[in-house]
């Protein structure tokens, strides 16, 4: 079974490719896009991975699951297609950005530059039914990017990982921490940033400096 994804990948997951629960998962997500709208689009679901090759991956950000509404969600976690309004998480995320760096809030809130620069911007869960979040769960994705994430931490060396929110946060067990670098803090969702758990985390300015000092190239933030 062929998985259409970027081919500096293969090597690392085409076994995972042949397991009996990732072959149940393409069976399921072939069967709801098939009878229910689910986002994002069927070529878009790798988007992460498509954007952001095996070698180049430096910085990692682990979302959950992908925007449910309509047009929204391109396959990058807290990305949404230009000309799209920016949902609450990601306008407090540019907002950090502007107190962060001074980067001016950007118009569009599609991150594929950012990902074009390393950034894998990785939800838990691919694939959702519109307007019903988390309905993809349980289904063998979150077994996917688990393995995604060991896989990176086991291969590489000096990844920044991004970890926001509770859910994003237990996924640190999978990470090496001898050789990685893990970022931790609240959501940047309105729920959790307005409790002081987001805003003054300085994760893009912290990012760069661990990227400068591992001899990698920073990431520019602005879009």
């Amino acid at each position: 079974m062929q998985v259409d994804i970027h081919p500096s990948w293969t090597p690392y997951l085409q076994s995972e490719f042949a397991k009996p629960y990732f072959k149940d998962l393409v069976d399921f997500v072939k069967l709801e896009y098939r009878h229910h709208q689910c986002f994002p689009k069927g070529t878009d679901i790798f988007n992460a991975f498509d954007h952001c090759p095996f070698e180049n991956a430096k910085v990692v950000v682990i979302g959950q699951d992908p925007y449910h509404g309509p047009g929204q969600a391109n396959g990058l976690c807290f990305s949404v297609n230009d000309g799209i309004s920016h949902p609450p998480s990601l306008v407090n995320i540019f907002k950090e950005i502007e107190q962060d760096l001074g980067i001016p809030y950007p118009s569009s809130g599609n991150l594929m530059p950012w990902a074009d620069q390393g950034v894998l911007l990785l939800n838990a869960t691919l694939t959702v039914r519109a307007h019903q979040a988390g309905s993809h769960q349980g289904k063998g994705w979150e077994l996917f990017t688990d393995t995604v994430i060991k896989i990176i931490s086991e291969k590489k060396n000096n990844v920044v990982f991004l970890l926001w929110g509770g859910y994003a946060r237990k996924k640190k067990r999978l990470i090496d921490l001898n050789k990685h670098h893990v970022l931790e803090s609240g959501h940047p969702s309105p729920l959790s940033a307005n409790r002081g758990y987001w805003f003054g985390n300085k994760h893009f300015r912290k990012t760069n400096s661990l990227l400068e000092q591992a001899g990698e190239k920073v990431i520019d933030w602005s879009l």
